[in-house]
């Protein structure tokens, strides 16, 4: 059999899953949506056959009385590694403000949902929930972005970005944060550096960023900065081995400040530039990425 990579993207209903699909089908991947879960091994071996290099599939609500034997369905692939099988599982979130407010502004109904027309507030944040408890277990077998605070673009980014990290290889994925937008739900880990000497007090700092070198040079003369950043690392290096024995394909380490612009941005860049050596490692900074797309966005209209 040829070598054969699957993106299995699943997720909450209105987190971005069309998106994605579409992002990969534009890359290359052949797509398939809404495959019901006990056609996927078969369909996986017919792909095989057809020496098919790359395929993508979209599973999630919409197979809702058979998603819960999904888990079991991605066991059985795990067994195909040995014949040149590379699976990836992305799992889409969102908070369920987000999603509410998404399927309030489209007037889509959930698939979840047994009425033909729209529901009411209430009852779609009920239906959200008992999706939430629907997907637990697939969850727990994904690499989860959210996209809550994020463009359609920056999450077409952030997939392309994770399948072109080695297979065999565990990703950390460093992403900074603003607090004042909501912690990140697919963090595995969150480091709090709101405590830090802040550079936005500083008037000629304030419209920089951590990737300034003005910001780095303020931020390196504080000791705290320094201690902070030795405590995240002595911790990693504990507990990053351990993830990768444990067969831990992706891990996303969060560092969140006020607004997501100095100190977390500053602290994402060193702590991936110390690891970069040891494992596959991804930078996101959301709060700039989402201000850097919005004045792409601005431009081109």
């Amino acid at each position: 059999m040829t070598d054969l990579e699957i993106v299995l993207i699943t997720g909450m209903s209105g987190s971005g899953k069309s998106v994605a699909l579409h992002a990969l089908e534009d890359a290359g991947y052949y797509c398939v949506d809404n495959l019901p879960p006990e056609l996927l091994e078969d369909f996986v071996r017919l792909q095989h056959v057809h020496h098919g290099k790359r395929v993508a599939i979209a599973i999630d609500a919409r197979s809702a009385t058979s998603l819960p034997n999904l888990p079991r369905e991605l066991d059985k692939l795990e067994r195909l590694k040995a014949s040149g099988l590379h699976l990836h599982v992305l799992f889409l979130d969102a908070s369920t403000g987000t999603l509410v407010r998404r399927f309030s502004e489209t007037r889509r109904r959930h698939p979840l949902s047994k009425s033909e027309t729209p529901d009411g507030r209430q009852a779609l944040m009920q239906i959200i929930e008992q999706e939430r408890e629907l997907l637990g277990d697939l969850r727990e077998h994904a690499h989860v972005i959210d996209t809550s605070n994020i463009r359609g673009s920056q999450l077409q980014s952030y997939v392309k970005a994770l399948l072109k990290a080695p297979a065999n290889q565990m990703t950390l994925v460093f992403q900074s944060f603003g607090f004042k937008h909501g912690i990140p739900v697919d963090a595995d880990y969150v480091f709090d550096v709101r405590m830090l000497p802040n550079p936005y007090y500083d008037t000629e700092l304030r419209p920089l960023t951590g990737k300034d070198e003005a910001v780095q040079s303020f931020l390196r003369q504080q000791p705290d900065v320094a201690a902070m950043q030795t405590h995240i690392a002595q911790f990693l290096d504990h507990w990053l081995p351990v993830l990768n024995a444990n067969h831990r394909s992706y891990v996303t380490v969060a560092i969140g400040c006020t607004g997501g612009q100095h100190r977390s941005v500053y602290l994402v860049e060193q702590l991936a530039e110390r690891y970069q050596s040891q494992w596959s490692t991804l930078r996101r900074h959301r709060e700039m990425d989402s201000r850097a797309w919005a004045a792409i966005t601005a431009v081109s209209h």
